[in-house]
């Protein structure tokens, strides 16, 4: 079934939210109670926009302007990437089950999408995404719950889970299509402008990764286009 194989597919995923969500729990508890952590994973599924906002929370200075500001343009690569894959889901994607399953959209469950061989179907989606959600709240709760009780080492580390776990799924991509590795470099190359280029460095996170996106993609379109289903007949 394209259920049980989407939930073969997000377990790896699963695992690794897990791991990073439970770091957030633990940074969050110094802030808010368990639940209402938890409830923050729940609604949201996006490390780097929880992270900041808790981050913001912190800030005496903060406030809710500042937060939904900062989290819309770090969140707002998902609208990219949904814009992309809306291209390879099946007929039987529609609207009201592309906004039900919206929120499952992240790096990890888009770049698993979009190296199907075949049409992502809702069912699949769904598969896809549940474990990766269930994963990340869970490890949320978990991590709230624990508290003080890990040393900061340990923390420390589980954060770098989720990088580890986005290169697992990128480079083996990049070593069997040549374009994908072409547009990692140039990616990785507008990324390193936008950190160590002085006119670049005031470029907010969320504006520079749609920037290097956006240039990413556009120069591999240029250079690789696709070609029509009807041309190739």
């Amino acid at each position: 079934m394209k259920f049980t194989k989407g939930v073969k597919d997000g377990l790896p995923i699963g695992i690794g939210y897990f791991a990073v969500s439970f770091s957030f729990g633990i940074a969050g508890s110094k802030l808010l109670t368990w639940p209402l952590v938890t409830l923050i994973s729940m609604t949201n599924l996006t490390s780097a926009g929880q992270f900041a906002g808790l981050q913001i929370m912190a800030d005496a200075a903060g406030t809710f302007v500042e937060m939904a500001i900062a989290t819309f343009f770090i969140n707002l690569r998902y609208s990219l990437m949904a814009i992309s894959l809306s291209q390879k889901v099946a007929p039987s994607f529609g609207t009201g089950k592309r906004l039900f399953l919206a929120m499952g959209i992240t790096d990890e469950i888009y770049a698993v999408s979009m190296v199907q061989k075949e049409p992502v179907t809702p069912i699949y989606f769904l598969g896809l995404a549940s474990l990766p959600y269930i994963g990340w709240s869970l490890g949320t709760l978990s991590g709230a719950i624990c508290g003080e009780i890990l040393p900061a080492i340990v923390t420390n580390a589980l954060g770098v889970a989720l990088y580890g776990m986005f290169i697992a799924i990128v480079v083996p991509q990049m070593k069997a299509h040549k374009p994908t590795m072409l547009a990692v470099a140039i990616a990785i190359g507008c990324s390193l402008a936008f950190k160590f280029v002085p006119a670049l460095s005031g470029v907010t996170v969320g504006f520079a990764i749609i920037i290097c996106a956006l240039i990413a993609s556009l120069i591999c379109a240029a250079l690789f286009p696709v070609k029509d289903e009807e041309a190739e007949t």
